[in-house]
């Protein structure tokens, strides 16, 4: 949601009244976005945007959970997606403690399930149940590995708007704690599955509560115009269709107004609309939960702001609690499901630099274009929703002036951007490391093989050690699918060296 809290405002963003560095004419401005000013130098790791425990060594170097860089490379290659594990479980704590703390202040209990849809392998399934969490997944492969990882069943939320009659089963079968039902027909698919395997399945409702979060159109999940859920109307419909049916047993109501949120003010007014459903819902029995969802923002540049967790925490359990003593009726338990805030800020992705040249962009206005070896392929989100990240040389630091700069990936499209817009040293060459930071979620998992580009592996890092958590692929491995190419014995897993 919109900050405001003096000079300009972007979506979330609060942009210094006083900027340092030159001023961008009107002409530049569709160029240059508003809030990227040039920084004195540009060798910075701006804090929250890359991991605690990234830092320049000497040299110039940087590294992640006590692991260099240029070993990194050396080990596993690039491009290279790594995790700082000590990271997502600190995340993973805070997050637990500031809904767990907001909750006991109103006598109620809270749940924080992990969105795995952000970033999902066994090894990260292990970190996040450690630290108390639950896992919410949305297909069969999620629910696979959140199984493989060690998570209980009883413990795993399942989401989707077109859950198949197969992932429904598996899920059934299994003990899945809570299935989040999405339309009419899903309620009776699953009420079927459920009578005939003699048990009695936990649902809750997905609503669709008509507040949008200010985000990009893709982002915003609950205007009525769109896939998931039930209308406010709908769901007290389908509430009286699932108390119908045995073999179902309503727990509650979901809601999810987006992602990439910086404070709690969609969430009140949300909040306020699931409270007056729950509480006409009441009439016909007992309602353990209210899901609000997940959908909070981290910093992806240095001018984004998002409030600390504990104070959005705060503002959506204070707002549910005003609404139900309004009513006069009982505060629920709640439920939440970050993603992103656990996950994303452990990321590092590593390029290596090929290629370097300047254009014109506009008269008087040069870029520097930085071609990397990676791209749309390992990072979809600036071509899915212009999402901006940040770059810093992490190989050596420089002190040239830095340069209006766009890091672009080896992809056949001119689209194929991975940082739109960013001030890098003038001197960027050949043969340098780049380091995109807040890659943890969302880059892993929207990965694809365009052009035939083997996925990267992923490394976790953690006192000083590095291991691969889930291996690249290569050549081999595309080929291999290929019904016309014999099978071949002689591939090296990408990621460790032969």
């Amino acid at each position: 949601m919109t900050l405001r809290r003096g000079g300009a405002v972007i979506r979330g963003r609060r942009v210094a009244a006083n900027p340092i560095g030159p001023p961008v004419s009107a002409s530049h401005s569709a160029l240059v976005p508003e809030w990227l000013v040039a920084p004195a130098e540009a060798n910075e790791l701006v804090a929250p945007v890359w991991p605690a425990s990234a830092r320049r060594v000497d040299g110039g170097s940087v590294e992640i959970g006590g692991v260099s860089v240029f070993d990194l490379r050396d080990r596993f290659g690039t491009p290279l997606y790594v995790l700082d594990e000590d990271e997502v479980r600190a995340h993973a704590r805070r997050a637990r403690a500031a809904f767990e703390s907001a909750a006991a202040r109103h006598g109620i209990r809270a749940r924080v399930y992990y969105a795995g849809k952000a970033f999902l392998s066994t090894e990260v399934v292990r970190w996040v149940i450690d630290e108390g969490l639950a896992v919410d997944v949305c297909t069969r492969g999620e629910l696979e590995v959140a199984l493989a990882g060690g998570a209980d069943p009883a413990r795993l939320g399942f989401h989707g708007n077109n859950k198949s009659v197969g992932e429904l089963e598996r899920a059934v079968e299994v003990g899945i704690g809570s299935v989040v039902v999405d339309s009419p027909i899903e309620i009776e698919r699953l009420a079927a599955i459920s009578d005939r395997r003699g048990v009695v399945q936990p649902v809750l409702v997905r609503v669709r509560t008509g507040v949008h979060a200010e985000t990009h159109a893709f982002l915003a999940t609950a205007h009525e115009d769109q896939k998931f859920g039930f209308s406010l109307e709908g769901a007290a419909d389908a509430v009286a269709r699932i108390r119908e049916l045995p073999s179902l047993r309503f727990v509650g109501l979901h809601a999810h107004i987006g992602s990439q949120i910086f404070d709690s003010s969609g969430f009140r007014e949300s909040a306020a609309r699931l409270v007056d459903l729950h509480a006409d819902l009441l009439a016909g029995g007992e309602i353990p939960v209210i899901n609000v969802g997940g959908g909070f923002g981290i910093s992806y540049t240095s001018v984004d702001d998002p409030r600390p967790i504990e104070e959005i925490a705060d503002g959506i359990l204070d707002a549910i609690a005003d609404e139900c003593a309004v009513r006069g009726i009982p505060m629920p338990d709640i439920a939440t499901e970050p993603g992103r805030i656990i996950v994303a800020q452990a990321g590092v992705t590593l390029y290596e630099v090929g290629t370097v040249k300047t254009v014109t962009a506009a008269e008087g206005l040069d870029r520097t274009y930085i071609s990397v070896d990676g791209g749309m392929s390992d990072n979809a989100r600036p071509a899915l929703y212009g999402a901006d990240f940040s770059a810093r040389i992490v190989s050596r630091t420089s002190h040239v002036a830095p340069a209006l700069s766009r890091v672009v990936g080896r992809h056949c499209e001119s689209g194929d951007i991975v940082v739109d817009a960013e001030y890098l040293p003038a001197d960027v060459t050949p043969g340098d490391l780049v380091g995109v930071p807040a890659t943890g979620a969302y880059c892993f998992s929207l990965a694809s093989n365009y052009n035939y580009t083997p996925r990267p592996p992923v490394v976790a890092v953690r006192g000083g050690e590095a291991r691969v958590i889930v291996r690249g692929e290569t050549v081999d491995d595309l080929l291999a699918r290929d019904a016309g190419v014999p099978a071949s014995d002689t591939d090296t897993p990408h990621g460790e060296t032969a």
